[in-house]
């Protein structure tokens, strides 16, 4: 049915009214605690709901849905891992990070191990997530671009300056704010689909049904038992039921209690179980979110006959719900559609900014001479600065990209999931193992990610076993450095 002039128009007043909005909401920042921690009074079920449009990027609403239509609903295996993932972080996590009244998720490093693996955990956070997200980015313009035919270039600047605008005026207040309204704009614009899907059908779900059903396959299937043949291949096979609890459990473990762009939120709470509490909102929401989009892409099946997406004349399942936007949403709808694939990428975008400038100015810049002898306006300035470098740098840095098939693209995904297990294996080696210095968690921290080189160089090991293998080569290297230092003396 194509853009329509009332599309655009619905588009640009959500653009600018979510920028506007954010800024006002945000209030005055007084210093860095209330620009990058929200003052730390933040409310918990907003925090929760910032979480999930943190982690939902335009990939999971386009992509999800085409894992559906092209195959089954194994994906939600790795949703039940993130969500006993979620309970092990407030158990475990959150009380040692509220008992050490951090800043930062590498705070908890320093005041461990020391200043200077902080600052290395943090080095190696703001490399992997610069990389990630300038290639997500990236990846969030394409289904923009289908959609609304504006070059690549034209996306981004789209998303990104926008995005900039309240995140350096409003701080974290402002992000967490705009992701609660983010959050219910994309589900609203995919309700709406769906609707109009289970309209459109004859006979409604029932349709649904009978194609994920037809010719003895199950697309409803979730339970996936294969087991591989053997071990490699066991490790190599994609949504396995064991790959998708216990990979989907670890990843949880280290994106949502070592990685500061979801744990700032977190440490914004106005108390430990305020943290919790925001957490279980996010472990309980994301299950069923995941579980929305998958069926969509099934009604989406039903909605085209139960064809293969090749037979669209469409090179992978992530352009399915692209193309049922562009063709058969009416005038109105669409805009609303699009405005919610802004929405997911802007709430990811948003939470990369700022948890790059804060892990920047606290982790590294506060801890030098300069840093630390700052008045709180200056502080606001300087918090300010880094936030609008690491905006016009990830900017920048997707509009580098001019195809998916860059190899750059593949390479900064891997380097984001490599990095993951490292991570929390030297977390763990704070919580669990008392007896552990500085040398023995940074040798264990540099042979998980050497690890993890050699897993992505050299084998087929699906990515849901690739932070459990770094974390656990992490502590054993750690934990055999302690031992034959001891040994040693």
């Amino acid at each position: 049915m194509g853009f329509s002039f009332l599309d655009y128009l619905i588009v640009g007043t959500y653009l600018l009214g979510v920028t506007i909005a954010g800024i006002l909401i945000a209030g005055q920042q007084r210093s860095s605690h209330d620009y990058f921690l929200g003052g730390k009074e933040m409310s918990w079920w907003a925090v929760g709901f910032s979480i999930v449009a943190s982690e939902t990027s335009t990939l999971t609403f386009i992509s999800i849905p085409g894992l559906a239509y092209s195959s089954n609903l194994h994906f939600l295996q790795l949703a039940f891992g993130y969500f006993i993932g979620r309970l092990l972080v407030s158990a475990f996590f959150i009380p040692a990070y509220y008992a050490g009244d951090l800043e930062t998720a590498y705070d908890f490093i320093g005041k461990r191990f020391g200043l200077p693996l902080r600052r290395f955990a943090s080095s190696v956070f703001i490399v992997t997530r610069v990389l990630a997200s300038g290639v997500r980015l990236f990846a969030t313009a394409i289904p923009v671009h289908l959609i609304t035919g504006l070059d690549y270039a034209a996306c981004i600047l789209l998303i990104g300056v926008f995005t900039l605008a309240y995140t350096y005026l409003g701080g974290l207040k402002a992000v967490v704010a705009m992701d609660v309204v983010q959050m219910f704009i994309y589900l609203g614009g995919a309700a709406a689909s769906m609707a109009l899907i289970l309209n459109h059908l004859p006979n409604g779900w029932a349709d649904v049904l009978r194609y994920a059903t037809q010719n003895g396959t199950n697309k409803f299937q979730v339970v996936n038992p294969y087991w591989g043949g053997d071990f490699l291949g066991f490790l190599s096979a994609p949504y396995t039921l064991a790959g998708g609890l216990l990979g989907g459990t670890f990843l949880t473990m280290a994106s949502h209690g070592t990685d500061q762009l979801l744990v700032q939120r977190l440490l914004g709470c106005k108390t430990r179980w305020d943290s919790q509490r925001a957490l279980m909102l996010d472990a309980a929401f994301i299950v069923l979110q995941f579980a929305f989009f998958l069926v969509l892409g099934l009604c989406l099946f039903a909605f085209y006959d139960g064809v293969a997406f090749h037979r669209l004349g469409l090179k992978s399942s992530d352009e399915v719900f692209p193309k049922f936007i562009v063709e058969n949403l009416p005038t109105g709808i669409a805009g609303l559609v699009v405005a919610g694939v802004l929405a997911s990428a802007m709430g990811t975008l948003s939470s990369s900014i700022s948890s790059l400038a804060s892990s920047t100015y606290l982790d590294l810049f506060k801890r030098t001479s300069l840093g630390h002898s700052l008045s709180e306006k200056q502080e606001v300035v300087w918090s300010r600065a880094f936030t609008l470098l690491w905006g016009i740098l990830l900017i920048g840095g997707a509009m580098l990209f001019r195809d998916t098939r860059n190899p750059v693209v593949e390479l900064g995904l891997k380097i984001a999931s490599f990095t993951y297990g490292g991570l929390l294996g030297t977390f763990f080696l704070g919580l669990c193992f008392p007896r552990a210095t500085q040398r023995d968690a940074a040798a264990g921290f540099v042979a998980g990610l050497a690890a993890m080189v050699l897993v992505l160089s050299y084998s087929r090991i699906d990515f849901t076993w690739h932070t459990l293998i770094g974390c656990a080569v992490t502590i054993a290297v750690g934990n055999l450095a302690s031992l034959g230092r001891r040994r040693a003396s």
